[in-house]
């Protein structure tokens, strides 16, 4: 197993580039903590589920999630807790990370 840690930078971006240069083409993302600065998810529309509903916050979240790397690419599904005691659930687009951290637990497949 392997741990990226990012402290500054988009979350997305930084997973594929330290993910190269640990040498991981497909992995299980077992585990995702931290907050971002800001972020942009996406949900599907209960009628048309090849579609996409983006959304951008520019707001704090304190995040969980998993997903995958496959050929290099990430793939993560989050929970961004949010002002309020909500939760903001979806695909992550991305995550700006500055303010505090990200660490992202990553299982080599092959």
């Amino acid at each position: 197993m392997h741990v990226i840690e990012i402290q500054e930078g988009e979350l997305v971006t930084e997973i594929s580039r330290q993910a190269k240069e640990l040498g991981i083409l497909n992995g299980a993302i077992v585990s995702l903590i931290g907050a971002a600065d800001s972020f942009v998810v996406s949900t599907m529309p209960a009628k048309d589920p090849t579609a996409d509903n983006v959304t951008e916050y520019d707001m704090t979240g304190e995040m969980t999630g998993t997903g995958e790397i496959v050929d290099g690419k990430p793939h993560v599904h989050v929970v961004m807790g949010v002002e309020g005691d909500r939760g903001v659930t979806g695909h992550l687009h991305s995550a700006q990370i500055g303010h505090w951290f990200a660490r992202v637990y990553v299982m080599p497949v092959s």
